[in-house]
């Protein structure tokens, strides 16, 4: 099986396949599957070939070596036309786009450029004059905007992966449709210099993929700060790590779930739910009607003007060129005061301290990446109420700075997908995959719509990589613990949860702020196996940290229970007279767990 990146990657390495062989069956899915809606602009297949071709004999060890790629119509790619949906719109791009650019340099291979929603404006993908493409579930249903060509590329197997854009959640509610993975990055993480502006404060480019896995190598690849682009931040991708043991999720509070009479989709979710909890997350109901606050600012504040900026010279010109219900919403913008502006930034800036506030206590929130579906025929009846509705869990993300992750979830008994969003802070792109890449594998459903179960997850994923050392935490710097947050501010990530091996004993020092154990190696068979955590820090992280260690702590050499041997937390043999030992809670977490029931 060859569908995924990694796949892929490793049948070309095995040379077990070519780029060129990868590409033809792109081609001939193209064929096969006939929906022409997909495709804007389609590349000749000899040239793609050619492109091909010239990589054979190159850099086998490129990230994205020889995988087919689609960039949607609102994104440069050098040589083909830009449309942005829009045919008097159209430009002929005299160079890439920096996230396409990247992804060449990384061994992309491009296709073409996907259909969209114009503009970018819509989250249903009926919203083109260049047809409405086809839902891979049930034809009469809605494929899903804006981004709507790029997750159907992706859920085809045209292409294991695409570059889509979210202002709103266009690289989400695709997804969602389509039963793929939609990875909308933090702000700023990835460039947007070579996109036709949404609202240029908010829009990020997004990524499709069949796997949350190849959604990070992509990520990876087109990360990264950008002069060019004056909204980028410089601010480093973390690794993939491991989830948390014991993981926090908000929900909606049950009364701020809402479906609009979709009964199957409310049960949809609250079978997610209870798989997230079997996997060992707690699940935390939380008041999110701040977030929807800050969701009806989007389309009723001073953001739509950001639209009819990027526009409004066409519409002054040749307003009959947009389509109607894309015209009357950013028409919209072209009123408003700065007085209004400035309301409306105020307001945002008290809904984004809320948001700090709500996620101190989270690791993520999990909702749903909509709340309902509806037929073609439906939204063109009513287009602008159903398109709101589809946004209810998305329209709020950009606005308060937050970075997410929409995976499959389950197949409904209709045959048709539902999926889940994980939202948190800028910069958390890796917690939330970690998250995200274990409810789905989960899951157990098949790759997009090709009936073809996921591929095992690659558990090396999160081992430390070349450069980095390996640190056992053993109590309050462990995730959820008062001093986890030095650790992520050294730029750590969670590799694993595992135990030492039976030879040490577990004590609760005295007198400590924050109250810290310590963990003390015995002989003669007095100990036993105490619950740690292993992060992963850079070189020069991991100096800086020790150095910081107070004592009668230490950083010494732990073994682990598999035999193994990493860098850890030791305490000094002195400090323990009078300390309380604590060794049969088998670890700091359950100690703390249990005071606390005592209380």
């Amino acid at each position: 099986m060859t569908e995924t990146v990694s796949e892929i990657l490793k049948a070309y390495r095995s040379g077990a396949a070519t780029p060129a062989d990868i590409v033809a069956r792109s081609y001939e899915r193209i064929r096969a599957h006939a929906d022409p809606a997909i495709f804007i602009t389609l590349r000749d297949e000899k040239d793609v070939l050619a492109d091909a071709k010239a990589l054979e004999g190159g850099d086998k060890t490129l990230p994205l070596y020889g995988i087919p790629v689609t960039v949607k119509d609102n994104i440069d790619v050098a040589g083909l036309p830009t449309t942005a949906a829009c045919p008097a719109y159209l430009y002929r791009a005299r160079r890439d786009a920096t996230a396409v650019a990247r992804l060449r340099a990384a061994g992309a291979l491009i296709l073409g450029k996907t259909n969209l929603d114009q503009f970018a404006t819509g989250l249903v993908g009926v919203r083109t004059p260049y047809g409405v493409g086809r839902n891979l579930f049930d034809a009469k249903l809605i494929p899903g905007g804006s981004s709507t060509g790029a997750a159907l590329a992706v859920g085809a197997g045209i292409a294991p992966l695409a570059l889509g854009t979210d202002t709103a959640g266009s690289g989400r509610v695709p997804a969602a449709f389509s039963n793929t993975v939609g990875l909308k990055p933090s702000l700023g993480l990835v460039s947007t210099a070579g996109l036709v502006p949404a609202c240029r404060t908010l829009d990020c480019v997004s990524i499709f993929a069949l796997t949350v896995d190849d959604a990070m190598t992509a990520l990876k690849a087109v990360a990264g700060p950008d002069p060019a682009d004056p909204y980028s931040r410089s601010r480093p991708l973390r690794a993939l790590g491991a989830v948390p043991d014991g993981v926090r999720l908000g929900v909606p509070l049950a009364g701020q779930r809402l479906f609009f009479g979709d009964k199957i989709s409310a049960a949809a979710y609250d079978a997610a739910l209870a798989r997230f909890a079997e996997q060992g997350a707690k699940i935390v109901e939380v008041d999110i009607e701040p977030f929807y606050a800050a969701a009806r600012l989007l389309y009723e504040g001073p953001w739509v003007a950001e639209r009819y900026l990027t526009i409004k010279d066409l519409i002054a010109s040749s307003p009959e060129s947009i389509l109607p219900v894309t015209r009357q919403i950013i028409l919209a913008g072209a009123h408003g005061t700065a007085a209004d502006a400035f309301a409306a930034f105020y307001q945002l800036e008290a809904l984004r301290r809320v948001r700090e506030h709500i996620f101190r206590s989270l690791d993520a929130l999990v909702v749903p990446t909509t709340p309902t579906i509806y037929t073609v025929e439906q939204v063109l009846a009513d287009p602008i109420q159903l398109n709101s509705r589809l946004g209810t869990y998305t329209n709020f993300v950009n606005l308060l700075d937050l970075c997410a992750l929409a995976v499959p979830a389950s197949m409904k008994p209709d045959g048709t997908p539902f999926g889940v969003t994980l939202l948190a802070p800028n910069g958390e792109d890796a917690a939330l995959a970690a998250i995200g890449r274990q409810f789905h594998h989960a899951t157990g459903l098949p790759l997009g719509a090709l009936k073809i179960p996921q591929p095992a997850l690659d558990q090396s994923a999160a081992a430390p990589a070349s450069g980095e050392v390996a640190l056992a935490v053993v109590g309050a710097h462990l995730s959820g613990m008062p001093l986890n947050g030095e650790l992520r501010s050294a730029g750590a990530r969670l590799v694993a949860s595992t135990q030492t091996a039976a030879h040490y004993r577990l004590f609760a020092l005295a007198g400590t702020k924050p109250p810290k154990p310590g963990l003390l190696r015995v002989k003669n068979g007095a100990g036993t196996a105490i619950d740690v955590e292993i992060w992963s820090l850079s070189d020069a992280a991991f100096g800086r940290f020790v150095a910081a260690v107070p004592p009668p702590l230490s950083i010494g050499t732990l073994e682990l229970a598999d035999g193994g041997a990493v860098k850890g937390f030791l305490v000094e043999a002195e400090a323990i007279d009078g300390a309380r030992d604590i060794s049969s809670f088998g670890g700091w977490r359950k100690f703390v767990a249990n005071e606390r029931a005592a209380i």
